[in-house]
């Protein structure tokens, strides 16, 4: 399935935008979308912060405002920024929602929701040809925060191809 829409967690966002690897995600999809709870998430640290600094001043993103949770996704007891992305995701077709956090996942997945992870991202750029490799990739998000487990890393690097 190819996928051109997503909506997007804050540490997905964070970690692209600290590991300088954030501008993939125009080159990989059509519409970015960023619940309203994302983009508070990600923008609260103030100038000091990578993400938060430059998350506002990027055109590629569409900043969608939500209200309400879905009383699907509510069940689940997730953070905000993850509610706000899978209730987006729920009323969005054609859309995936790339998320980080294993309950999420998880939620997403019972709830018939395409989910992808940060290092999906890298996968589907060495695919098209954007990257060399996603271990170089994959080292600069684990410095900018974002814990893999080793049984992770080489997973992603095996779908990959490496």
């Amino acid at each position: 399935m190819s996928i051109n829409r997503i909506i997007i967690n804050s540490s997905p966002l964070i970690v692209l935008f600290k590991s300088q690897q954030a501008e993939l995600l125009p080159q990989l999809f059509a519409e970015i979308l960023v619940p309203s709870g994302v983009f508070e998430e990600v923008t609260i640290a103030g100038e000091d912060d990578a993400a938060s600094r430059q998350l506002p001043r990027v055109s590629w993103i569409q900043r969608v405002e939500m209200t309400t949770i879905a009383p699907e996704v509510a069940a689940w007891d997730l953070g905000n920024g993850e509610s706000q992305v899978l209730s987006l995701a729920l009323k969005t077709l054609d859309c995936a929602a790339i998320v980080d956090d294993r309950a999420a996942r998880r939620c997403g997945q019972v709830l018939g929701i395409t989910t992808i992870g940060t290092g999906g991202i890298l996968i589907r750029a060495k695919r098209r040809g954007l990257i060399k490799s996603v271990s170089e990739g994959i080292e600069a998000l684990r410095d900018a925060g974002l814990w893999l487990s080793d049984n992770v890393v080489n997973l992603l690097k095996q779908q990959a191809g490496e």
